[in-house]
């Protein structure tokens, strides 16, 4: 009985470490933080050597990289659905058929669908405390100016401080504007059209050729005179009434100050984790930087040898630091998955009307925001979780952030939905080594609603085969990016069809710059026949839903549009700006 008393001893200890190992990969905090627009050559751990990201770098060096981590979607709203759902954005109606694929005023009627699941949802169930902070981007009300149907608060979060549209130009005096030129452009034919006709009118009935009643004359007049005051008076208030900051759902500052804006968001970060230190929690950080309009604060701005743009980058960092800090602080850093992301590629023709770089750099990949070009979708990937992840591992399987979904759900010990198809895997096998290859055969690449491209990793091979349906214009014609209309588009005469398809291999040509041939690829049919087969099998999965995108969605309706005072007193208020920032060291 003594002999056995220190083996029994080993078995309980070995137990002991068994049931520690599988709690502490089970209900874990998980920190999701997603930058805007970031471009993956932005960041030390991805090649960059000029911008200072120390902490970002930091989530590498003690975790996983993906080298090959793709957005569903190159554009902010759509990506943000897949996000969220771990779906295509097509199947949810968050995918435009028209030229315009994200939300532009607070007063749309679109938004994610209340019948779409989100993964906070589904760990608010299971007892988690679920904040977001930071930029929403997938609507706000629907017949109301208060019925909060697309609200953060109304897709599975307790606590909301943020953005519910996004960081415009517009919001920022100074900055310029991204509707100027594009409402010049759309209204210059129709105001000479209606003006056209009206003199038309007038002479035809002054030299008694048709007898058109004064009446409806003046009728014409007076609806045109009150569309042009109506559209003047929106785009002129612009900022007031679509840039503001909010609690949960009451608006706290409008418009939206900049003031020490990157502190304020990761004082509520922070702030949000110190209530939630003895319970699980899950926290979105979404960050406003790095779309523009750029900003950064006072301890940041000038400090970077990029410019403003830099400046920005490097203040996220920071945040990303205090966060990681303040897991430290309460012992939570073994406790908790923390994942670092880009809603998309960097948004290559941000230009400043002085002439200025606004947009970042997406390393050797080509194209960016808009674009199903590598740089429009291949994003950073970067996942810490101390003692459960291999520190200073890299990954260079094909993923998506999709896959967010169903690896948060099954960490949270929640059920996925079995009623609807999730295209999202779990990647914690992956992450952990125990499997080498991802789950994902194909990837669909969509610009807005229509089918772009498709990634495809054969099971027995190291290729990546990407297929290109349809390319972009872009203008100038050998530049990189749509300079001329700020973002390429999808359809008509903004894109060149392509039959056969483009066809590259990725792992030999990761830049897409020399399309293979059937003389310089002996599978080339083959490769686009079991490809078409996919699309097949893919579109036959889809099924119709309400475009949350389309125009009547999209428009700015008056009586949706959120206000914390009066419109005549320009839906002022501040009650955010009291109260004593964090304490900035930018070195």
């Amino acid at each position: 009985r003594k002999k056995m008393g220190p083996f029994l001893l080993l078995i309980i200890w070995q137990c002991a470490i068994n049931s520690v190992k599988t709690h502490s990969v089970s209900n874990p905090n998980i920190i999701l933080m997603m930058a805007d627009d970031l471009g993956i050559g932005d960041l030390g751990c991805y090649g960059n050597r000029t911008l200072r990201t120390p902490n970002i770098d930091r989530l590498a060096e003690e975790g996983v990289t993906l080298t090959q981590h793709i957005a569903a979607s190159p554009l902010c709203t759509p990506s943000r659905a897949a996000f969220l759902t771990g779906r295509y954005p097509i199947r949810s109606g968050m995918a435009a058929f028209s030229r315009v694929g994200v939300f532009l005023f607070s007063a749309s009627s679109g938004g994610l669908p209340s019948e779409e699941i989100t993964f906070s949802k589904l760990l608010k169930q299971k007892g988690y405390a679920t904040a977001l902070i930071g930029k929403w981007h997938l609507g706000m009300n629907c017949e109301s100016s208060n019925d909060f149907c697309h609200h953060p608060l109304s897709h599975g979060f307790d606590y909301f401080y943020g953005l519910t549209v996004t960081n415009f130009r517009d919001c920022k005096p100074g900055q310029g504007s991204v509707f100027l030129k594009g409402v010049q452009k759309a209204l210059v034919i129709p105001i000479q059209i209606a003006g056209i006709t009206l003199v038309s009118l007038a002479i035809v009935q002054y030299i008694g050729l048709l007898k058109v009643p004064f009446q409806v004359l003046g009728y014409c007049l007076l609806i045109i005179t009150i569309l042009l005051v109506v559209l003047i008076f929106f785009f002129y208030h612009f900022r007031h009434l679509n840039c503001f900051l909010m609690r949960n759902h009451q608006i706290i500052q409008q418009p939206l100050s900049y003031e020490n804006l990157t502190q304020r968001l990761t004082k509520e970060a922070i702030q949000f984790i110190g209530r939630n230190t003895d319970a699980p929690f899950l926290l979105v950080l979404s960050y406003l930087h790095v779309h523009t309009a750029l900003y950064a604060s006072e301890n940041f701005r000038g400090k970077s040898k990029h410019g403003l743009y830099g400046d920005a980058v490097e203040e996220m960092d920071w945040s990303v630091g205090q966060v990681l800090d303040v897991l430290e602080k309460h012992n939570l850093g073994d406790k908790t998955l923390v994942y670092f992301t880009s809603d998309q590629g960097a948004h290559v023709e941000e230009i400043s009307s002085a002439g200025e770089v606004h947009g970042g750099y997406n390393g050797i990949y080509k194209g960016g925001k808009s674009t199903n070009w590598e740089g429009g979708i291949r994003v950073p990937g970067l996942f810490r979780w101390p003692g459960v992840l291999q520190a200073g591992a890299y990954i260079d399987e094909p993923t998506s952030n999709m896959d967010i979904f169903p690896t948060v759900v099954k960490l949270a010990e929640a059920q996925l939905p079995s009623d609807r198809i999730i295209d999202g895997h779990d990647l914690l096998p992956l992450l952990q080594g125990k499997v080498t290859r991802s789950k994902h055969e194909f990837l669909f690449h969509y610009c807005n609603a229509y089918l772009n491209a498709v990634r495809w990793h054969p099971g027995n091979s190291d290729s990546v085969w990407k297929v290109f349906f349809f390319t972009p214009n872009f203008n100038p014609e050998h530049s990189n990016g749509c300079y001329d209309s700020h973002v390429c588009f999808c359809h008509g005469g903004f894109i060149t069809r392509h039959e056969p398809p483009l066809l590259f291999d990725l792992s030999r040509d990761p830049e897409e710059k020399v399309p293979l041939t059937p003389e310089t690829e002996s599978h080339f049919y083959e490769i686009l026949r079991v490809i078409h087969l996919a699309v097949d099998n893919h579109t036959r999965s889809l099924h119709a839903v309400p475009n949350q995108l389309s125009w009547n969605n999209l428009l700015w309706k008056p009586w949706l549009q959120p206000c914390c005072s009066s419109v005549f007193q320009s839906c002022y208020c501040d009650y955010d700006s009291e109260g004593s920032p964090l304490e900035v060291h930018s070195g």
